[in-house]
């Protein structure tokens, strides 16, 4: 068989796409408006020794497979496709031996991943105890020192680079940033002169909003690329009075007493077995009354696995863990003296927001490419269009949680009912 018959037999005759491959084969409908075009010997081998979506990841990014119909900033539209196609089935030990003769045992032998790929996390585990400080600081570099520049191609003026809120269809991106801090700031009822801590700050985004409304806000993040940037847009905009962004690990953090915490996109790389002491140093460094706000991309559910899968785990978010957001409010409520008030779910607008940065990446794709090189926009491109095929079809969620720290008494002075505006 050829490799384009080879592939049909494993995801069976019905294709929607067309796939064709560098020994001349082709298969599937020839007017599809998406196709899968196999170049190298190379990306075979990556398929074969890594089936699934790692494999499939290895030949893309170092361009040993091309996604036909789909631009490579945000191939969203060809995924979709193949994503209705690619049900691998296992086949049986005859059909897998004449497979095996087909293709050539050559390309089962394992070669290097593509420069991208982070260790595996039995290499990481060697290296570091998992969610060690040292580890952590490692995952937050691999991930977000990739360029503050690629990161202002992607993420646009804001420089944000978690959920947005749209306060209607039509807004963009920049609007959907400014109403996302906007809404977190309500609900957390800063006003001139409190102290805000915001926890996993990345550019300082929540930070310099807060802080132009006369709130002290010290923003830590274990990026030393994120912490330059932010400290140089702090003094560009005249906010040092009011603001300030460490290099930091959030439990290095020895002030207290703050009147409001946010932690927007950082619970996703504490790890679940981390979370009592990370919602209990919280608890001990706000004030009573005090409230916080955890933002964070969550399961569908409570049972689901927390680890990321192979591509997720290999290339964006290393040690990254995921949980129902029902986890998180029960570890909350479990934290002595936390309040649960409120909880939302904008798992649409991720959804919305990532549109927008693989449109963002489209833009300035050929800067994109001149700064950290092709295979890596590629990935970003390849990343940022899989999420938001994730967030639509519900296989992930983005939650707020609102909780407040209780007086001694169990009191509040809290309005009865939401006081914020959606």
């Amino acid at each position: 068989m050829k490799l384009a018959q080879i592939f049909e037999s494993l995801v069976g005759p019905d294709l929607a796409i067309r796939i064709t491959a560098y020994d001349g084969s082709s298969a599937g409908p020839e007017n599809a408006e998406f196709g899968l075009n196999l170049k190298t010997p190379r990306g075979t081998t990556y398929m074969v020794t890594a089936p699934g979506d790692l494999g499939l990841a290895r030949a893309y990014v170092a361009g040993d497979v091309e996604l036909i119909g789909a631009h490579p900033g945000d191939p969203y539209g060809a995924l979709q496709a193949l994503a209705g196609d690619l049900k691998f089935r296992k086949p049986g030990p005859l059909a897998l031996a004449r497979v095996m003769r087909d293709i050539g045992m050559e390309h089962f032998k394992l070669i290097p991943p593509p420069p991208q790929e982070s260790l595996p996390r039995w290499r990481r585990f060697a290296e570091g105890l998992r969610h060690s400080r040292e580890r952590d600081a490692e995952a937050i570099h691999y991930h977000y020192d990739v360029s503050n520049r690629f990161y202002e191609l992607v993420l646009g003026e804001s420089m944000t680079y978690t959920c947005a809120v749209y306060p209607n269809s039509d807004a963009t991106l920049e609007e959907a940033q400014e109403n996302k801090y906007r809404l977190i700031f309500d609900k957390l009822k800063l006003k001139p002169g409190d102290r805000l801590l915001d926890i996993g700050c990345g550019w300082g985004g929540m930070v310099r909003y807060a802080a132009r409304r006369g709130v002290h806000a010290l923003g830590v993040t274990l990026s030393s690329e994120q912490a330059a940037w932010a400290q140089q847009a702090i003094v560009e905009q005249g906010l040092s009075e009011f603001a300030e962004v460490r290099f930091s690990d959030y439990r290095d953090v020895a002030e207290s007493n703050f009147d409001a915490i946010s932690s927007i996109g950082l619970t996703e790389h504490i790890g679940v077995a981390n979370y009592p002491k990370y919602f209990g140093f919280m608890q001990e460094r706000i004030k009573p009354g005090g409230l916080i706000l955890n933002h964070s991309i969550t399961r569908p559910d409570n049972r689901t696995r927390t680890k990321a899968g192979p591509f997720i785990d290999r290339y964006v978010f290393p040690d990254g863990e995921l949980t129902g957001s029902g986890t998180i409010i029960a570890k909350m409520q479990n934290t002595s003296r936390l309040e649960v008030l409120h909880e939302e779910n904008f798992r649409h607008h991720y959804a919305m927001t990532l549109r927008d940065w693989n449109a963002n990446l489209v833009a300035n794709w050929d800067e994109a490419v001149a700064e950290v090189g092709e295979g890596t926009a590629r990935l970003w491109g390849l990343y940022m269009a899989g999420c938001r095929i994730g967030f639509e079809r519900n296989m992930v969620q983005l939650h707020h949680v609102l909780a407040t720290k209780l007086q001694l008494d169990a009191t509040t002075n809290l309005p009865l009912r939401p006081w914020w505006e959606p």
